[in-house]
C-alpha cells in the first residue's frame, strides 16, 4: 500500500483514538458525534480534519461519505467508541439504557461501507454486562454483515500512559483479510503520576499558569512538551478554606483516614478525599477529576483537584492540545477521551494487518456481497 490507509472516527468525542492512529501513520478522513464543544476541540486539534455534528442513529453512511467528499473504496478503517454509560463500572448499571444500543448505528455505517478493519471501544463493563450476552450480540451481529470479531481487556498503563484505565476493545475484519492482532504490552517500567505532571508549575486553588517554570525532568514530559510554546488549560478549582484544611492532612497517596476526626466529610465514599500516588499510574481519569471528593482525584502533594492539563497528561495527550469551551466541559472532555498512546499502540497492529493483505484482496473483500462468518468461539480475552 503506497498511500497512507484511512480512516472514519464515528463517537469521536475529541478524538484521542484519532490522534493516536494518526500517530501510526492512518490519515483521519473526519469525525462525526453529535456534541459541539467536543467539535470545536477536536477541528482545533486535528490538522485540518472536520467533525460532522450528527446524529448517528439518523445519519446514513452516504451521507457521511458525501459531507466528507470521501470514496467508500478508499475507506480503509472505521472506528469508535458508542457511548456507554449504561455498560459503566462507575454508578449504577442499567441494562435498559437505550444508550446501550447505539453500537447498532455502528454497526449498519460499516455494514454500508464496508472497511477492511474496525475498532469499537468502550467501557470493561460492555464485556460482562448480562453475563458476557451484549459482547456475544456484538460479535454475532457483525458476523451477519461479513466481519470476523474478537475483543479484549486492554490497560492503558500496557502501553505507556500514566493511567491504569482499562478499555474493552474491539478488533473486527472483513471475511478473508489478515487477522489483525492485539497490541503486546510494552516491556518498560509504567509512568508514574510524578513521571507524568510533576513538571507543571504549582498552583493554589483558584491559581492558573500559562508559563512553563522549569524544564522536564523525565522522557514522558520531554515528549508532551514538544513543539509547546505555551501552557494551555492549567487553572485550579477554587476550593473553599475548609476544603484546603482537610486535604493538608493527607500524604501523598493517602486517603481519608488521615483526616482529624474533626474535619472528616459528612459524605463521600471510603476512596473519596484521597491523593493519587505520585509513584504509581493514576487511576481511571474521569470528569470528575477536579472534584476531592470524587475517587482519587487529588493531587498527590498541592491541596487542590487536577486541573485539565494534569488530565490531559494523564491521558497521555501532548501539550499542545487545546481543549475548548467552559472549564466544566472540559473536563468532561477529557473524561471522555480514549488515551492517544493506547490508540497509537492499537493503530500500528491495523497497519500491520492492512499492509499483509495483498491490494487486490481487499478490494475484493470490501466489493464481496454480504457473507455471514462464523462468530469465533473464543471470543473473548480478560488479560489486561
Amino acid at each position: 500500500m503506497t498511500a497512507a490507509p484511512s480512516f472514519l472516527d464515528l463517537f469521536s468525542g475529541i478524538g484521542g483514538l484519532s490522534l493516536g492512529l494518526m500517530a501510526a501513520g492512518l490519515r483521519c478522513v473526519g469525525g462525526v458525534d453529535n456534541w459541539a464543544e467536543a467539535r470545536a476541540t477536536f477541528e482545533y486539534n486535528h490538522d485540518g480534519a472536520r467533525l460532522l455534528l450528527a446524529d448517528l442513529t439518523v445519519t446514513s453512511a452516504a451521507n457521511i461519505l458525501h459531507h466528507f467528499g470521501a470514496d467508500r473504496d478508499r475507506l480503509d478503517v472505521v472506528v469508535g467508541g458508542p457511548p456507554c454509560q449504561g455498560f459503566s463500572t462507575v454508578g449504577k448499571r442499567d441494562a435498559a439504557d437505550p444508550r446501550n444500543r447505539l453500537w447498532t448505528a455502528f454497526r449498519d455505517i460499516v455494514r454500508d461501507v464496508r472497511p477492511a478493519y474496525v475498532v469499537i471501544e468502550n467501557v470493561e463493563g460492555l464485556l460482562v454486562m448480562q453475563g458476557g450476552r451484549v459482547r456475544d450480540e456484538i460479535a454475532a451481529s457483525f458476523a451477519e454483515i461479513g466481519y470476523g470479531m474478537k475483543c479484549k481487556l486492554l490497560r492503558s498503563a500496557d502501553y505507556g500512559v500514566p493511567q491504569l484505565r482499562k478499555r474493552a476493545v474491539f478488533l473486527g475484519w472483513l471475511a478473508g483479510l489478515a487477522e489483525p492482532r492485539f497490541p503486546a504490552p510494552l516491556r518498560t517500567p509504567p509512568v508514574t503520576v510524578a513521571d507524568a505532571i510533576s513538571d507543571l508549575p504549582e498552583l493554589g486553588p483558584g491559581e492558573a499558569r500559562t508559563e512553563y517554570d522549569r524544564p522536564p525532568a523525565t522522557d514522558y514530559q520531554r515528549a508532551r512538551r514538544a513543539g509547546a510554546t505555551a501552557l494551555h488549560n492549567h487553572e485550579a478549582a477554587n476550593h473553599p478554606p475548609a476544603l484546603v484544611e482537610v486535604l493538608s492532612h493527607i500524604p501523598d497517596g493517602g486517603n481519608r483516614k488521615s483526616i482529624p476526626d474533626r474535619l472528616q466529610p459528612k459524605s463521600g465514599f471510603h476512596n473519596s478525599y484521597a491523593r493519587l500516588a505520585s509513584w504509581k499510574p493514576a487511576v481511571a481519569v474521569t470528569s470528575n477529576m477536579r472534584k476531592p471528593s470524587s475517587a482519587r482525584a487529588t493531587h498527590p502533594t498541592q491541596h487542590r483537584g487536577l486541573t485539565v492539563r494534569e488530565g490531559l497528561r494523564l491521558q497521555s495527550f501532548d501539550d499542545t492540545f487545546v481543549v475548548l469551551g467552559p472549564r466544566s466541559s472540559q473536563y468532561l472532555q477529557v473524561g471522555n477521551a480514549v488515551p492517544p498512546l493506547l490508540g497509537r499502540a492499537i493503530g500500528a497492529e491495523l497497519l500491520r494487518a492492512l499492509r499483509a493483505n495483498p491490494p487486490r484482496a481487499v478490494r475484493d473483500a470490501r466489493r464481496g456481497g454480504l457473507t455471514r462468518v462464523t462468530a469465533p468461539r473464543t471470543l473473548f480475552d480478560a488479560a489486561g
